[in-house]
């Protein structure tokens, strides 16, 4: 194998949750764990950048952004790239608060192409961050719509719970016995 593993050879895996559920910790642990790299969830940039939640209008761009960050990414990871949220969430985020999907999103959406699904689970402490945040309940929500949404597009994951070791433990367990 060469020094540097080529981006045909690397795996994406997905990392879906909903709000407050360590997402991003345990994206940024295993790409730490497994000397790669991982694509931070593009929503939170943007929240910081534009002081203000999404409209309807941002989503679709919102999306596109997330996967150019995964093309750029690409290139630098070995073996496993590790995706905090893709177009599925936004999606999904998309029917929740304005209850409807834009088309080309939709396009996006279905186009879920990972070698593993994660969802974390709603089981770390909620914290209020002042702008993306809402509520546990609206937490839970989301986390029962993923779950949903997951089953019945025939969406195979793994939900990892408990501390983020237990979580960590779990995803690599899952990891050898795909390789």
């Amino acid at each position: 194998m060469t020094e540097k593993t080529s981006a045909l050879s690397v795996q994406k895996i997905a990392i879906l949750g909903a709000e407050s559920s360590g997402k991003s910790q345990l994206a940024e642990a295993l790409a730490h764990h497994y000397q790669t790299v991982w694509v931070p969830e593009y929503l939170r940039e943007f929240v910081e950048k534009n002081g203000r939640v999404p409209q309807e209008s941002d989503q679709l761009h919102i999306a596109q952004v997330q996967l150019q960050q995964e093309q750029h990414l690409l290139d630098k990871a070995h073996r496993w790239l590790f995706c905090d949220t893709t177009p599925l969430m936004t999606a999904l985020y998309s029917r929740f608060y304005f209850k409807q999907v834009d088309a080309e999103l939709l396009g996006l959406e279905q186009a879920h192409d990972y070698a593993l699904t994660l969802v974390t689970a709603p089981d770390f402490p909620w914290i209020a961050d002042g702008l993306q945040r809402e509520s546990p309940e609206v937490r839970q929500r989301i986390h029962d719509n993923l779950v949903d949404t997951l089953d019945a597009r025939g969406i195979p994951f793994v939900l990892v719970e408990g501390s983020l070791q237990q979580r960590l433990e779990q995803v690599k367990f899952t990891l050898d016995f795909l390789s």
